[in-house]
C-alpha cells in the first residue's frame, strides 16, 4: 500500500480565554450529517509541571480544518483522584445515540496515567464513568485509546501501557462499545533498527480498500516521535502490511520545541485521508492523503 501526502494544513480554533492561551494538542475529529466535531487537550502555559493540569474542549466546525470551541469544558478534572491533575487525549465512538469518550487521566502525585470513560447524548452534557480498563502487571497503566467495531461485530480497544521504560501498544475486545474490555495479545511489535525501535503508541484507525488501517505513533529511545501506518485483517488479528518508514516527520524543532508529530484522529471524504495530528505537543494539524494505486 502506497500513501501521498498531497496536502498538511494548520488547524485552526476560535477560541475564548482561558483555552485561547492555552496549549492545544491531541485533536480527535469526527463527523456528524454535515459538519464535524472536535476534542481537544488544552494545557496552560506554565513552568510548574504540577500546574500544567489538562482538561479537554469540544468544538464544531463546518470544514474539518477551522473549529469554533465551546467556552467551557467538556470533560474537567477531578474531583476522583484519577484525573485530579488532568484530562488528556480523548477518542470518542458516537454509537446508538450516544457520545462516549475515552481520555487518559493524570494523577501528578503517583506519576500515573490511566484510561477513564465519559459517556452522554452529547459533548455538552457528558457524565463520568470511572476507570474503563484496569492496569494489570505486565500491562501497565493503560492510557491513549483508540476504539473500532470489527467485521465480528466486537469492538476493539486499542491502548498504550508502560512496559519497563518504554511505551507499547495492547488491545482489548468486548462486545459493548463501553466495555468490559478483555486484554488479548497485543497486535504488533516495536521493531529494532527503524524509527520505531522503542516506543509505540496507539493511533487512528479508518478503513481502506476493505481493510482496517491505523496510523500509529512511534518513537526511538530518545523519543523523537513519528507517525506510520500498519494495516489488519478487518478483525485486527493480522498484520497484514506494515511501513517502513515514517509517514509524518515533524520539522525541525526549535529550542524549546520537542521532536515529535503525534497522530490523534483520522475521517475520510471519498477518496481521501484526513489525519489529524499534533507536533512539539504544541500545534495541531491535517494532513490529506490519498492512496496511490
Amino acid at each position: 500500500m502506497r500513501l501521498q501526502i498531497i496536502a498538511d494544513d494548520a488547524m485552526q480554533v476560535h477560541a475564548k480565554e482561558p483555552l485561547a492561551s492555552f496549549y492545544q494538542l491531541s485533536p480527535f475529529v469526527w463527523r456528524e450529517g454535515a459538519g464535524f466535531h472536535v476534542m481537544i487537550r488544552a494545557v496552560p502555559h506554565c513552568e510548574d509541571p504540577a500546574k500544567k493540569i489538562a482538561r479537554i474542549y469540544h468544538g464544531v466546525s463546518a470544514d474539518g480544518l477551522i473549529f469554533d470551541m465551546d467556552e467551557t469544558a467538556a470533560i474537567a478534572p477531578g474531583p476522583a483522584s484519577d484525573d485530579l491533575d488532568g484530562c488528556e487525549d480523548p477518542t470518542v465512538a458516537r454509537w446508538d445515540g450516544a457520545l462516549y469518550v475515552y481520555y487518559t487521566g493524570w494523577n501528578q502525585t503517583q506519576r500515573r496515567g490511566c484510561l477513564l470513560l465519559a459517556s452522554g447524548a452529547n459533548a455538552l452534557n457528558l457524565h463520568k464513568r470511572g476507570v474503563a480498563l484496569q492496569s494489570v502487571p505486565g500491562c501497565e497503566n493503560p492510557k491513549e485509546a483508540e476504539i473500532a467495531l470489527a467485521d465480528d461485530d466486537r469492538w476493539r480497544l486499542f491502548f498504550e501501557y508502560a512496559q519497563g521504560d518504554a511505551s507499547r501498544i495492547g488491545i482489548a475486545d468486548s462486545d459493548r462499545v463501553d466495555g468490559p474490555w478483555a486484554i488479548r495479545q497485543p497486535p504488533f511489535e516495536r521493531r529494532p533498527s527503524s524509527w520505531d525501535s522503542w516506543h509505540l503508541s496507539t493511533g487512528p484507525a479508518v478503513t481502506l480498500d476493505g481493510t482496517p488501517v491505523m496510523f500509529y505513533n512511534g518513537a526511538t529511545r530518545d523519543a523523537k516521535w513519528r507517525v506510520g501506518w500498519i494495516r489488519f485483517d478487518p478483525n485486527y488479528h493480522v498484520v497484514i502490511e506494515r511501513c517502513d518508514d515514517p509517514l509524518i516527520v515533524p520539522p525541525t524543532p526549535k529550542t524549546d520545541e520537542t521532536d515529535i508529530a503525534f497522530a490523534a484522529s483520522a475521517i475520510t471524504e471519498g477518496e481521501l485521508i484526513r489525519v489529524y495530528y499534533s507536533v512539539a505537543d504544541q500545534h495541531m494539524r491535517r494532513a490529506t492523503l490519498r492512496l496511490v494505486h
